[in-house]
């Protein structure tokens, strides 16, 4: 556990790379600190935590994820989440987490370039609580896109969603969920697989992937609606219920095409297949719901990437699960970091005071590496009032 939560407040304290935090576990202030912000009590040194953290199985690490979920559930803090039918958008998408030429173990996947070289990646199918009203998003457990024990064969997104769309729905049987994916998703095989466990979807579908269905609703008759948002865009739908996805018609979905021209004139198309039925009264909102698919690319990878997460650095291969327990770590820290956000007031009213989410984690390291700090209490209160004493004390005069 000391090792987990070690690796925690690597991502917690946004460390570029394991060998920085590790030059610091020589430092009384930053063991203390270890202790007062994480439990941890000994800090392993750097070799230690990867050999520990590479025989943990990442599957023990989504119970975390669940629990603070429901925390924030209890709290009535996911209420501002709430969509259609009180159901709740979970957007989902794939993305890297390591790649190299040289370095790899069974069940990586595999690339093999013209030249004769071989190329070895880790992929996770990652899955966010998403609103179009909310910047934040809330991460849940992702799934893993890895070559399966025995299998010669490379594991596919296709696969990863099934066995991820099982674990949502087992580890919250009552929450009511809208998954919003792209094009890739929209085929009866998933849908089937949505509506067997009792999941609404908004799924992107192009015209070329869906020659048939764009044919069948040129030559129906459908519903046209147009409206304009508070910033003069202008919105003008097309929408048709119970059609055929395809030729075998043996899916029937609810069709939604929206062009939206902004007070520039600037043209933009869009379209879904969906199971809500489509009334004139919801085909904004829903499209809107379709289109905060993005998030999971804006607010969650990009946010891993360029906001001190460090999303693209290597933190390890290991012999077994170290850089896919890492990439767990680093999601779960990013969803304390969201909750937070969402529903803290000090630590919000401590970003402010720092302008900026940049400056306020370059604080936190360097409070973390260089005062005592007793408690992320002291911490914030300290970021928001100032501090009166070499340790992190709080000046509250």
């Amino acid at each position: 556990s000391e090792c987990l939560m070690s690796g925690l407040a690597v991502f917690g304290m946004k460390f570029p790379s394991l060998l920085q935090f590790d030059h610091g576990m020589d430092d009384e202030i930053i063991r203390h600190n270890l202790a007062s912000l994480y439990g941890v009590q000994h800090a392993p040194c750097d070799t230690y935590l990867r050999e520990q953290l590479d025989e943990i199985s990442p599957d023990s690490i989504r119970k975390p994820f669940t629990s603070v979920l429901f925390a924030v559930q209890r709290d009535k803090a996911l209420e501002p989440f709430r969509f259609i039918d009180d159901s709740y958008l979970v957007s989902i998408d794939g993305t890297g987490y390591f790649q190299s030429d040289k370095v790899h173990r069974d069940q990586c996947c595999e690339k093999r370039h013209r030249n004769g070289s071989v190329s070895y990646y880790h992929q996770m199918l990652a899955a966010v609580l998403v609103h179009p009203d909310q910047r934040c998003v809330l991460p849940l457990a992702p799934e893993l896109i890895l070559k399966q024990d025995g299998s010669s064969k490379n594991d596919c997104e296709r696969n990863a969603a099934k066995r991820l769309l099982h674990d949502l729905r087992r580890e919250h049987p009552h929450l009511k969920l809208t998954i919003v994916e792209d094009g890739l998703a929209s085929n009866a095989p998933h849908i089937e697989t949505l509506r067997d466990l009792g999941m609404n979807f908004i799924l992107g579908a192009k015209k070329g992937d869906h020659a048939f269905l764009f044919d069948w609703v040129d030559h129906s008759e459908v519903s046209w609606y147009e409206t304009k948002d508070k910033n003069g865009k202008h919105y003008r739908f097309r929408f048709i219920n119970k059609v055929p996805l395809n030729g075998a018609m043996d899916c029937d979905i609810n069709f939604l095409e929206c062009w939206e021209t902004s007070p520039k004139g600037r043209v933009q198309h869009f379209s879904w297949v969906t199971d809500f039925t489509l009334t004139c009264e919801n085909v904004y909102q829903i499209m809107r719901g379709g289109r905060a698919r993005w998030k999971i690319e804006n607010e969650t990878f990009n946010t891993l990437k360029n906001q001190g997460y460090h999303f693209e650095h290597n933190f390890g291969h290991g012999k077994k699960n170290l850089s896919t327990v890492m990439a767990y770590l680093m999601l779960l820290s990013f969803l304390i970091d969201q909750v937070q956000a969402l529903s803290c007031n000090l630590f919000q009213q401590a970003v402010v005071a720092s302008k900026g989410k940049k400056r306020f984690w370059s604080r936190v390291r360097s409070v973390f590496t260089e005062l005592y700090v007793n408690s992320w209490e002291d911490m914030y209160t300290a970021f928001i009032y100032g501090r009166k004493a070499p340790v992190l004390v709080p000046d509250s005069s």
